[in-house]
């Protein structure tokens, strides 16, 4: 077993640790299918030596060739650390500044198997969410983090740590990029040739950033997107009785079932892959299991009946679960469904994202690997049988909407009939929940804001709570509109519910949807905390990427951007550089992020609160920024929410000026012009 003091010593090379090549009775990420060419074979071979000096070569040589040949990707099985992958006390990090264990903590807790959907590939989340490329990446950022000191930045690209770079102490400890691909070659074939090199590498969001807090994150903005779709499209505040089906128990998609239960409903959550199921329901987040259609109809139907809260996990495919909705239907007359979604990580649809309804989940793993064209061909018409499924029961009344994780545009790609005539490229047959949803809070400037206490103490978590609580109950008292109102006391609400309810999976962790106004405040009550021996360590502040600035996804985060520039990437680029000399302890930049490869950019911070003034300056300015860059697009775009809230910030910070759109007051002067 390996120390923390060991884990900082850098690349073990003598003796090298013995090759005990994947660990049984964990799960491993799919099969990858490069289709590397001779060339590039030997490409990805010599990348991945030159992390090792020439003596040790014709050992490690075979095994990486045979890592390449079986799994389509160079782990490095060997270096996986016998260490027990958790987030230590940040004292325990031997480092020489508390910004670099604060780091080690947030990595740790990433690889955390609790926490991690694939811990051997280095795998966080979403299928494919890389923390690093592989092992030795690991060890040499580790070694570095533990002799940083702060005049020195960490720069990584894409999972390789390049080095430690003089800079200066107001500068980021840690410089983040990956998957910075040249736009014409960023397609998913030239990726995963890129990543079978070792060249790029896929973060997802807060995987390759080091910022996730386990499903609890993704939890609390499913609450938040279940009860306003229930406001929206039911008109109900109570959602007793209310059923809400979907598929996805994995990294992201297992906070449905906890997210079902918080919000009052009854929620029927399909899984192919039994592990995940039984991940979930051991920790707790699902109430029921079955593998049983029969058995599962009759479930929802007496929580139906008797407004019963219900998590039910369903062992097989939503799409049998969607065509036996639809069978009900039919031959009752009955709707059994209200809400409806889908979290299966259709970002990745063909290496391990999305599991045809044609195939068991082990008939599906071994096809994808040894014919990836038939595979891909089975997932499109699953794709289609999947829809006409959903739209039958949307034309009695249900009604769905997409979580952005590409599937309305993937089942697009597949020739479903989700097309929305007259609309724009970025619009379906059904919203995505950012359109109809999220969009609306995201304008008001509400996002996922969250923090980590790095002394593991469960008190010191229970403070922050209540410091949070304290801040948001003051804010409702302050002119605010009734919207902004709503939402902090739905995020009071979910504090309460969190607490409650037991989330923690990993690091001692909270996340609450927070204005520009709330997160300051929250920050800064916190610091004064630390300062005041409250709390008994520094607390690493963050935030999802899938926030108010910090992404541009045409088809997820920016998808009610309607001026046309749903496309363009400004916004999540310029907060990537704003965040840096705005005093972030790190920033990230990546391509791709829930709706996938090619498709996205986001960013994301972490900065850490020691109880200092400077931490203080560091978080009023660098969190205001973090907000009203994205407000003020959203703003520039014609969105009224926006547009007050943008308005209303100026109003109180003197030094920001921000370029207001005008409206056009009789558009039919457009036509007029262009029809002359």
């Amino acid at each position: 077993m390996s120390s923390l003091k060991e884990i900082c010593g850098g690349l073990p090379l003598d003796p090298l640790p013995e090759n005990r090549g994947r660990k049984e009775g964990v799960p491993h990420a799919p099969v990858r299918t490069p289709n590397l060419t001779c060339q590039e074979e030997k490409l990805a071979l010599q990348n991945s030596l030159r992390y090792f000096p020439p003596e040790v070569h014709e050992e490690l040589v075979l095994e990486f060739a045979d890592e390449l040949r079986l799994y389509g990707h160079i782990y490095m099985y060997r270096f996986c650390p016998e260490i027990e992958m958790r987030a230590y006390p940040i004292e325990e990090y031997p480092c020489r500044t508390k910004s670099a264990a604060a780091i080690m903590h947030m990595i740790m807790n990433n690889l955390d198997p609790s926490v991690a959907q694939f811990p051997q590939e280095l795998v966080t989340y979403g299928g494919n969410g890389q923390v690093f490329s592989n092992w030795a990446q690991f060890w040499l950022v580790m070694h570095y983090l533990s002799e940083m000191t702060e005049e020195q930045t960490l720069v990584m690209y894409s999972g390789h740590p390049l080095g430690l770079f003089p800079s200066h102490g107001y500068a980021p400890r840690l410089v983040i990029t990956n998957g910075m691909v040249i736009p014409n070659y960023s397609s998913r074939d030239e990726y995963e040739k890129m990543f079978a090199m070792g060249v790029t590498m896929y973060g997802q969001m807060t995987a390759g950033s080091y910022c996730y807090i386990g499903p609890q994150g993704i939890v609390h903005g499913t609450v938040l997107t279940v009860l306003n779709a229930g406001r929206r499209y039911l008109g109900a505040e109570d959602l007793a009785g209310r059923v809400f089906v979907t598929s996805g128990l994995g990294g992201m998609s297992g906070a449905q079932a906890k997210a079902a239960v918080i919000a009052g409903c009854v929620g029927i959550i399909a899984e192919v892959d039994e592990a995940a199921l039984l991940k979930r329901y051991r920790q707790g987040w699902l109430m029921e299991i079955t593998d049983s259609l029969d058995h599962c109809v009759a479930r929802l139907r007496d929580a139906r009946k008797n407004k019963i809260t219900l998590s039910l996990g369903y062992h097989g495919n939503v799409v049998d679960l969607w065509e036996r909705l639809v069978y009900e239907l039919d031959t009752t007359g009955e709707l059994l469904v209200d809400l409806g979604s889908d979290q299966t990580s259709c970002h990745n649809p063909f290496s391990g994202g999305y599991y045809p309804v044609q195939l068991s989940f082990d008939e599906a793993n071994q096809l994808m690997s040894t014919n990836p064209g038939k595979f891909r061909t089975l997932v499109q018409e699953s794709l289609r049988r999947q829809v006409v499924a959903i739209n039958k029961l949307s034309d009695k009344g249900m009604f769905f909407w997409d979580y952005g994780n590409a599937f309305l545009l993937e089942a697009q790609r597949a020739g479903a009939d989700v097309e929305k005539r007259g609309a724009n490229k970025t619009e379906f047959r059904y919203p995505s929940y950012v359109q109809h949803i999220m969009g609306d809070i995201f304008s008001l400037g509400f996002g996922p804001f969250r923090w980590v206490c790095t002394s593991g103490h469960p008190q010191d978590l229970s403070t922050t709570d209540l410091i949070a609580t304290s801040v948001l109950e003051d804010a409702i008292h302050q002119e605010v509109s009734a919207s902004v109102k709503q939402q902090y006391h739905d995020n009071i609400r979910w504090i309460q519910e969190a607490g409650r309810h037991n989330l923690i999976v990993g690091s001692q962790a909270r996340i609450l949807y927070s204005d520009q106004k709330g997160r300051v405040s929250i920050a800064v009550a916190i610091n004064r905390a630390i300062a005041e021996k409250r709390i008994k360590a520094p607390v690493v502040l963050s935030r999802d990427h899938h926030d108010v600035s910090g992404t541009d996804s045409p088809y997820r985060e920016t998808s009610n951007i309607y001026d046309g520039s749903a496309f363009c990437a400004d916004m999540a680029v310029q907060n990537f550089v704003g965040d840096a000399f705005r005093g972030a302890t790190w920033v990230a930049l990546h391509n791709g992020g829930g709706v996938g490869w090619g498709e996205v950019i986001n960013g994301g911070f972490g900065l850490l609160l020691d109880g200092s003034a400077e931490a203080e300056e560091r978080a009023k300015m660098m969190l205001s920024w973090d907000v009203s860059n994205g407000v003020a697009r959203r703003c520039w775009s014609g969105n009224s929410n926006a547009y007050e809230t943008i308005c209303q910030a100026m109003e109180e910070n003197r030094e920001l000026k921000v370029t207001l759109p005008h409206k056009i007051e009789d558009e039919s002067i457009l036509e007029q012009a262009l029809h002359r």
